[in-house]
């Protein structure tokens, strides 16, 4: 039961404006290191984002750039089963913001705990990370990048331990979910499968019987 959950946050509407990473390791079951960093995205800063995470272009002044800070983030997820909660955003992040650095992208397998808690919890208000995280009792202080990767590593431990199973592979097939991958050159997304329909039941035909005289 090895895996690692990321969060990205972003500076403006531009998948590339990543502005901070969180990073939670697990190995066993266990948490057993958890990773932040503040990122120069060398991009403006939208009101409204600052609204959402509180990171503001002063904040991150100095910081390492993402083209810098790769060295270190690579290794930490090449080859690994990376996890995050609405995972189609946060690997666009990391795509976009590896392309704008001309770099190529890493090898892993990827999860979203957003379609696996969509699939295993039902009749849920909303499945926002927020609202997941309040389902388990797990703390949150929602848009903290670091606090979000590690809700999403402990939501994914609560949906393993629910079915019993070992690792996010299984579980995903499990439920037919499509596993997601990055590789040089390209990507595939995480899916789930669509809910099936009830099928409409087909109108009655009405039998007239002739009256008696």
């Amino acid at each position: 039961m090895d895996f690692v959950a990321i969060d990205f946050e972003t500076a403006n509407a531009n998948r590339s404006s990543a502005c901070a990473l969180g990073l939670v390791e697990v190995q066993g079951g266990i948490i057993t290191s958890e990773q932040v960093w503040l990122i120069d995205p060398e991009q403006h800063f939208d009101y409204r984002n600052i609204q959402i995470h509180g990171i503001t272009e002063s904040m991150v002044s100095g910081m390492p750039t993402f083209h810098e800070l790769w060295p270190t983030i690579e290794p930490l997820l090449q080859g690994k089963q990376i996890v995050a909660h609405n995972a189609s955003f946060d690997m666009s992040v990391l795509r976009y913001c590896l392309d704008k650095s001309l770099i190529d992208y890493p090898t892993f397998q990827y999860f979203c705990t957003y379609l696996l808690s969509k699939k295993m919890l039902q009749g849920m208000p909303s499945y926002k990370l927020n609202v997941i995280a309040e389902y388990y009792d797990i703390p949150l202080n929602h848009h903290d990048a670091l606090d979000d990767a590690r809700a999403s590593a402990t939501i994914l431990l609560k949906l393993l331990e629910q079915e019993q199973y070992s690792g996010p592979m299984q579980l995903s097939i499990a439920h037919g979910c499509k596993i997601g991958s990055m590789f040089t050159g390209g990507y595939t997304p995480f899916s789930a499968p669509a809910k099936k329909r009830p099928k409409k039941s087909s109108p009655r035909n009405l039998l007239t019987a002739t009256p008696t005289l």
